[in-house]
């Protein structure tokens, strides 16, 4: 596949930045379990990249699970309080923001948490995402309207590069189905690194598909190269 070249980059987070896809599945698990039920990865695969109360209603619905919104946002939050901030830095992706950011690549974040869940996830690695001047935390913005796989998070989010480019001009990397849907509602190219255990039939609307950041050379999408000292 030929790829248009592209000037600005937007970064998911969970999953992608962090692995805290992980440490979801180990919470949303626990809480099923409470109730007598299994949260299932076919689940987890429609639920990724959604707003936070979106995603809470689709696990109590799916599941049957006899509690409100509010109250498994409730058990969730004390769950996470102890799991996010364990929580470690995906492979390349440290090395990818550092090429970007040092070759004055405008380089933003876009994620579906709330600013008060992000703040438990980058505890220990607050330098990496100092480096991502631009962010989005979808659950917390009221410009957000509607969450993953819906445009909103991707068009507020570059609308906050000074410049304001045009989305055939960013590129996002996601991991999720509903991120990489709503990376090309937004008109944007998009890369896809996966959770391992997804089929890859599932795969087909991203540009790219990866299996890990560490694959991803910067000049096929028109970027900078790295260097052989990087």
């Amino acid at each position: 596949m030929i790829y248009k070249p592209v000037s600005h980059v937007l970064f998911d987070m969970d999953g992608l930045i962090l692995n805290t896809e992980e440490l979801y599945s180990v919470g949303f698990e626990e809480i099923a379990a409470r109730h007598g039920k299994k949260f299932t990865y076919s689940l987890k695969m429609n639920i990724m990249g959604k707003q936070s109360e979106e995603l809470a209603s689709s696990i109590i619905n799916e599941l049957g699970l006899p509690i409100t919104v509010d109250v498994f946002m409730t058990e969730s939050r004390i769950i996470f309080e102890k799991l996010f901030p364990q929580c470690k830095i995906m492979p390349g992706v440290e090395r990818l923001i550092r090429h970007l950011r040092n070759n004055n690549v405008p380089i933003g974040l876009a994620t579906s948490s709330s600013i008060e869940s992000y703040q438990l996830k980058v505890r220990h690695h607050k330098e990496l995402f100092d480096l991502l001047p631009y962010k989005t935390w979808g659950s917390s913005d009221p410009t957000v309207k509607l969450g993953k796989p819906h445009p909103d998070i991707f068009i507020v989010a570059a609308s906050k590069f000074p410049d304001e480019p045009n989305p055939e001009n960013c590129l996002v990397f996601e991991d999720s189905l509903n991120g990489v849907l709503a990376a090309r509602a937004a008109g944007m190219q998009v890369v896809m690194v996966p959770d391992s255990r997804l089929d890859r039939k599932f795969t087909t609307d991203a540009h790219l598909v990866l299996d890990s950041v560490e694959e991803f050379r910067p000049e096929i999408f028109g970027l900078p190269a790295y260097c052989t000292c990087e």
